[in-house]
């Protein structure tokens, strides 16, 4: 039987000719190579009678792209309201901000209801779909009950919820139906589908061999999929682009220590801000100068939490530059916008250690670019937070709490004070892990899975 195409379903989707971004070029690449099409939202927002036309072809080859818009009803209530203000703070295990509004928990089934029609429409026998990330949980569902026999896998490129925190989703019920009417559900850790399979088994769903699991009368299995990056294009733009710390102006001697993160509560800031205060209260020697270089660019600004990241990060960067400058030297340089990924690959070469202190994260990729963009002759180090998905892969890493400042702030004197050998040995073995589940062997891996599964049974 003749294979079928790969249908793609991401929130957004890339309109550039040539797609950047490891996740995207994958993506482009896997879908050039066997044919296919990719569908997602426009980021445009219309008239209810403008969004009721339905898809917009993008691109003809190498593959189909089409689009979707949303009027702005449903960019709040899909969204920036149940998306981004209900279902990620509780992903992220931050129950105390999660909205509960009834209003767009509908527009949020509504918008997944009119995709799943959309793609009805464009769907074959044979073809096969990869729904991506928290926006579609209920897409499959909806497919079923238009009849759409397909495969479907879904992946979850945040965390996985706590069983202990879905009570306080006013859905939750709904969500055995929602994941199980796709074939393979694919998450970034070991944890994730621990938890994920606790959900289940608590709400009636039956674990069965090999990581297959029932419910209902339907069959369908989750499985871990770490995400990777391409290395090798990350090491030869960071070797391309090894000058970019010079435009710092760092004094001789002074270290560098990068932060680079979306604002965003999940990602540990002010805690990060704040250890690297405590690190420059206690260094062994008041002489050694060590730089923050912290990127964020903002993300969801609409949204009220985000905000108040914002405001609590420059509180913190004014008290510590405030107590620790001096006329010709700044502790925290604070970036609130986006920088070009090749200056990024460069900075990285650069930096003597980055933080990657998230309290909570599917994966985070940024440890992986900066072991990559590393000279391996001189390497810099690598502070990782035990709740990053990474930490599972990267046990090389300088591991840490981030609700500990001092613990931190004691990694990042170990790191700025680790001797040549050390920081070569801990570099050759997470560049080791990196390659190994880089991003071709994660779309690979998770295709031939998806591949083998069965149709389920209609709704």
């Amino acid at each position: 039987m003749e294979e079928g195409r790969l249908i793609v379903v991401s929130n957004r989707i890339p309109t550039e000719a040539a797609p950047s971004g490891g996740l995207v070029v994958a993506l482009h690449d896997a879908l050039k190579e066997r044919g296919g099409v990719w569908i997602g939202n426009s980021g445009k927002r219309v008239y209810p009678e403008e969004a009721a036309h339905g898809l917009t072809q993008i691109a003809k080859t190498p593959y189909e792209r089409y689009s979707f818009d949303l009027t702005e009803e449903e960019h709040q209530g899909f969204y920036l309201g149940y998306a981004n203000a209900t279902l990620w703070p509780l992903f992220h295990h931050r129950t105390d901000l999660l909205a509960v509004d009834p209003d767009q928990a509908r527009v949020y089934r509504e918008v997944n209801d009119r995709v799943a029609g959309l793609i009805a429409e464009v769907v074959q026998p044979g073809d096969v779909l990869w729904v991506h990330d928290y926006h579609f949980l209920p897409l499959a569902e909806a497919l079923r009950k238009r009849g759409v026999m397909n495969r479907i896998g879904f992946f979850l490129h945040i965390p996985f919820p706590n069983p202990s925190d879905m009570p306080a989703l006013p859905e939750r019920k709904q969500m055995p139906d929602w994941l199980s009417s796709f074939d393979l559900i694919g998450l970034q850790t070991r944890r994730d589908v621990s938890n994920a399979l606790d959900f289940l088994r608590d709400n009636g769903a039956e674990i069965l061999l090999r990581g297959k699991m029932k419910y209902q009368d339907r069959t369908f299995e989750i499985a871990s999929f770490p995400i990777g990056i391409d290395v090798d294009d990350f090491v030869e733009a960071a070797e391309a682009h090894a000058d970019s710390g010079e435009h710092l102006r760092l004094s001789p001697g002074e270290r560098l220590v990068l932060g680079v993160d979306r604002l965003d509560y999940s990602k540990g800031l002010p805690q990060r801000f704040a250890a690297f205060g405590e690190y420059l209260s206690h260094r062994p020697d008041p002489q050694i100068r060590a730089t923050l270089l912290q990127i964020a660019p903002p993300s969801r600004e609409d949204v009220e939490a985000y905000k108040d990241i914002r405001q609590e990060l420059e509180t913190i960067t004014g008290r510590v530059n405030g107590e620790m400058a001096e006329l010709d030297w700044t502790p925290i340089r604070y970036i609130r916008r986006n920088i070009e990924r090749e200056i990024l690959a460069g900075l990285y070469r650069r930096g003597d250690a980055c933080l990657v202190t998230p309290l909570a994260d599917g994966m985070n990729l940024v440890a992986k670019e900066f072991v990559a963009a590393q000279d391996g002759a001189d390497p810099g180090v690598l502070i990782l937070s035990h709740f990053a998905g990474a930490a599972e892969q990267m046990e090389a890493a300088l591991m840490v709490n981030p609700y500990d400042p001092g613990e931190t702030a004691r990694a990042i004197e170990q790191a700025l004070s680790m001797p040549l050998h050390e920081r070569q040995s801990r570099h050759l073995s997470l560049m080791q892990s990196i390659r190994e589940t880089d991003i071709t062997w994660w779309t690979r891996t998770y295709l031939a899975a998806l591949q083998q599964k069965a149709p389920v049974a209609a709704n």
